[in-house]
């Protein structure tokens, strides 16, 4: 290019060529750009703009020594330069000079602008009491009214900084507002959880008529996370779809994310298959959805579609493949991901690494597990806690090693380190981790006193726990009280459970529960009953637990009306009225308390019946004389499907003994053996020698007796003589 000739000319063209450089900027075209100001010389009138766009351009590559070269060399400089280089500087992490430069400008009399704060403001590392500073500064020289700019970026501020009152008082003090800083206030609201304010501040959005972007929905889907707002979730879903923001992944991801949060499992798969963009994030929220409902296939079938739609899986996708590969039976699907992230160079990463390390030791491949720990370039807590409970499930002496190696490279174990070392101690070992765990602060932790509560117990030295508990002086957690408390319960010690348990200030549903049983256990009815009362009246919602005592106490006390009562609260406070194992619970609390008819209701309404639904039901049959109903239902139960065990066999037997049905339990008692692979246990002897007994068979039961595998106990004797007696055959 000649440079001869007219001056402005060329100046014009320098002009022409910066505005091209600024449309689509490239260091290539830089470069050259800033050798010609320099050959040509300054443009009149326009030095300090040619000058401001090549710091601008610069710093927009990173290259902040260049740009910050050039602003010294400028000879005259504006406000809009110390700006860029202010906003340079702070986008790049160096506060410190982007704050000298600050106090520079001010010193040389420039006036600063909006600007200058928004660049000063959205510095990462800007400290909270400059921002402080920097807001009494722009309230001063009225720049916070000005525009938006300066307000949202305070927003900002005190939002990285966790201070999420002072946002809100920056939001509510703007005369304008963007519609950036309406997405912000969104966003923080839905990082802070605050569902209500979210929505209504949404609203008010909408009926300003200033427009919606995607942010604005990212912002408000974040804050929902339970049931409750699912259905405002799909109203918002709805409004996506009206405006057109479907073609927006960042949209359909927040979509997705919130249907899942919000327990919108299938509405969330819907999605996925309806939208027409989807990315590798897209992906990875439904397969991790599937690996947590525990449905590998599909997890494994939607890994296989991202690969085919050219996606490449990131970190996250190999998580959740491996995860799902760890609930199938075999581990050749995990190893030939192993294969995918080892080609993907990513075995290195903590998080895949750590997958890797739980799928192994799930299938027992503990040296491929210790391969795979090794692998990972910058362990963490969770990798070493993997590794150690993956080792503490048969192999208690690695676990202690891997402890001690864990400590000699400077981890601190925490409560999920000592609960997995904990369940595979030896007696010996067990107070010197009790002694290490005291020394690191973990003694009152629930997690851990739990574990250790337990491993007493298992080693017999519950007494030794105790003691350390009562020395203690304090008193202990409601859950370690629990826990104890519910030893006490399972070795009879019930007036110590009470005792415990009746200290606690607050105690929570566990405890109740424990207190019901151990009044239930030790036949104390009417105070199990008033304890579930006061229960209520403190609004303790019952579970399932609490309603095993209770259902167990009315059938004790053969009490319809109480059983029928508590029925009812079932059916109104549980969601587990039509769970199998609580309908099995009703049929035999009904049973026993004489209604056969209510009984025999719930078990017409039972969908997932099991072995012990069919059992139940045939041991009231019997208990109310209904010997061949309970051989029909027998029958009928092994056309379903079911093999019976020996309690089952036990209440067909026991329904044939009260029908006096001798033939028919014979008959059944010569196939246990033959047709069911059972041997007859005591109590199957018992019931035949009282059914031959009792009518008229004295000669069978003693060829029966003599070729008992086993000798005959009292119960049998007597069973013997009451019915002889009572068919005068002595």
């Amino acid at each position: 290019m000649s440079f001869n000739g007219d001056i402005a000319k060329h100046h014009q063209f320098l002009l022409q060529l910066l505005q091209a450089c600024s449309k689509a900027p490239s260091l290539k075209a830089t470069r050259p750009l800033h050798a010609i100001t320099i050959t040509m010389g300054p443009v009149p009138n326009q030095a300090i703009f040619v000058h401001n766009n090549l710091i601008f351009q610069y710093s927009s590559f990173g290259m902040l020594s260049v740009a910050r070269n050039l602003f010294d060399k400028m000879p005259h400089r504006n406000a809009v330069s110390y700006n860029t280089v202010i906003s340079a500087y702070s986008r790049c992490g160096f506060v410190n000079e982007a704050w000298g430069l600050f106090s520079e400008m001010r010193d040389c009399g420039f006036v600063s602008t909006q600007f200058t704060f928004g660049g000063l403001l959205s510095a990462e590392l800007l400290d909270f009491w400059q921002g402080v500073q920097l807001q009494a500064l722009s309230v001063k020289n009225g720049l916070f009214d000005a525009d938006a700019i300066v307000g949202t970026a305070l927003m900002w501020l005190y939002g990285r900084h966790g201070c999420f009152q002072e946002a809100l008082c920056v939001f509510g003090d703007m005369n304008w507002k963007s519609l950036v800083t309406w997405n912000l206030i969104l966003a923080l609201l839905g990082r802070n959880q605050l569902v209500e304010e979210c929505k209504s501040l949404f609203c008010e959005l909408m009926s300003g008529g200033m427009g919606l972007s995607k942010f604005s929905f990212v912002g408000v889907l974040s804050c929902f996370s339970c049931e409750e707002d699912l259905k405002f979730g799909q109203q918002l879903h709805g409004i996506v779809i009206k405006i057109g923001f479907y073609n927006e992944v960042l949209v359909v991801n927040s979509l997705m994310n919130m249907y899942l949060q919000c327990g919108g499992f299938f509405l969330a798969e819907k999605l996925f298959y309806e939208v027409p963009i989807r990315d590798v994030v897209t992906y990875n929220s439904i397969i991790g959805a599937w690996e947590k409902v525990k449905k590998p296939e599909i997890a494994l079938e939607l890994f296989y579609d991202m690969s085919m739609d050219g996606l490449i899986p990131t970190q996250a996708s190999f998580v959740n493949v491996v995860y799902s590969c760890s609930c199938l039976e075999s581990s050749i699907y995990g190893e030939y991901f192993h294969s995918k992230i080892i080609r993907f160079a990513l075995e290195s990463d903590v998080y895949v690494g750590t997958s890797l390390v739980g799928f192994y030791a799930k299938f027992r491949k503990m040296e491929e597990a210790r391969y795979c720990f090794d692998e990972i370039a910058e362990k963490n807590l969770v990798s070493w806690n993997t590794l150690i409970l993956g080792h503490s499930t048969d192999c208690y002496t690695s676990s202690i090693y891997l402890l001690l190696e864990m400590l000699r490279f400077g981890y601190r174990p925490n409560e999920f380190t000592f609960s997995a070392i904990i369940r595979t101690l030896l007696a010996s070992e067990l107070l010197q981790i009790h002694c290490l765990i005291i020394r690191m602060g973990y003694e009152e932790n629930d997690y851990v006193s739990s574990s250790l509560a337990s491993s007493y117990a298992k080693h017999g030295l519950i007494s030794d726990f105790l003691t350390y508990v009562s020395d203690s002086n304090k008193q202990p957690s409601v859950v370690l009280s629990n826990i104890i408390a519910g030893y006490h319960n399972r070795v009879g010690r019930y007036g110590e459970t009470r005792k415990l348990l009746y200290l606690l200030e607050e105690p929570d549903i566990v405890s109740w529960n424990i207190l019901i049983e151990a009044c239930a256990k030790t036949s104390n009815y009417i105070k199990a009953l008033v304890l579930f009362k006061c229960m209520l009246m403190l609004q303790i919602y019952p579970d399932n637990y609490t309603f095993i005592s209770l259902l167990s106490v009315c059938a004790k006390l053969c009490n319809l009306a109480l059983g029928s009562s508590v029925h009812g609260i079932i059916i109104k406070t549980s969601p587990s009225c039509r769970d199998t194992f609580m309908c099995n619970l009703l049929i035999d609390m009904y049973g026993k308390c004489g209604s056969i008819g209510c009984a025999l209701k719930i078990f017409d309404k039972v969908e997932d019946r099991n072995l012990i639904t069919w059992t139940i039901l045939i041991s009231i049959l019997g208990l109310h004389g209904d010997a061949y109903e309970a051989l029909e239902r027998f029958a009928e139960m092994e056309l379903s499907g079911f093999r019976p065990d020996e309690v089952a066999l036990g209440a067909v037997l026991t329904a044939c003994k009260h029908g006096g049905l001798v033939k028919e339990g014979m008959e059944l008692f010569s196939k246990m053996k033959v047709k069911y692979g059972i041997e007859p246990e005591m109590n199957h002897y018992q019931c035949l020698v009282d059914l031959l007994s009792s009518h008229g068979h004295a000669a069978g039961v003693e060829k029966l007796i003599v070729t008992m595998p086993f000798p005959p106990d009292a119960f049998l004797w007597r069973s013997f003589l009451e019915g002889c007696k009572r068919q005068r055959t002595l």
